[in-house]
């Protein structure tokens, strides 16, 4: 549709930001939403678009777990000991999805420092089940999880030790896939066990 010109990234991160709204408070998938710096991002994202210079990302609005360094914006690892933390750089992963002019739309809730496996254990709020607000999401990636199948987003980046988003991703019916390790830079993630961690998506 954005590369059709059907619609633009400013109306679609528009819609995800209207769903985030409306459903959020029910969910606790977020733990940040950047409302300004998205729709600043989906505005550039639509002068690229409009120049035919588009790859598979551009103008997409994505949910980014938040123990991945995003510069300016607050990586809390869903623990009150950094809840005022903002990093001074951007995680590599973060350089490259700007690179190609993603759009995020906020940092997603998970267990805290990544260890669980429900998404109960954060220090601000459990996330639920969008599918079932009784049931968890999973963990420790359930935030991504769960925003992506609300459709608070139209896909999220999670990281993955021991079953991470793969767990997740199969709890709130979505795909989620744990890479090879090395295919994805992990500078900038904040380390749970480093020889284990990877970053990788979550989508439909």
């Amino acid at each position: 549709l954005l590369k059709n010109k059907e619609i633009t990234s400013e109306q679609l991160t528009r819609a995800v930001l209207e769903r985030i709204e409306q459903i959020d408070n029910k969910i606790g998938a977020y733990l940040t939403i950047c409302s300004e710096s998205a729709l600043e991002q989906a505005k550039a994202a639509d002068l690229v678009i409009a120049k035919g210079d588009v790859s598979p990302l551009t103008g997409i609005p994505l949910a980014i777990k938040d123990l991945i360094c995003t510069k300016g914006i607050r990586t809390t690892c869903a623990s009150a000991m950094l809840d005022q933390f903002v990093p001074p750089f951007d995680a590599t992963i973060m350089e490259k999805l700007n690179r190609r002019h993603a759009v995020m739309i906020g940092k997603t809730n998970m267990d805290e420092f990544a260890m669980g496996s429900s998404t109960e254990y954060s220090a601000f709020k459990p996330t639920r089940n969008p599918w079932d607000t009784e049931r968890i999401p999973g963990g420790s990636s359930g935030g991504s999880a769960a925003a992506t199948a609300a459709d608070m987003c139209i896909g999220s980046i999670g990281s993955d030790t021991g079953g991470s988003i793969r767990q997740p991703a199969s709890h709130c019916s979505v795909t989620g896939l744990k890479p090879t390790y090395g295919r994805v830079s992990r500078f900038g993630l904040v380390a749970f066990a480093s020889s284990l961690d990877q970053i990788g998506p979550i989508t439909k």
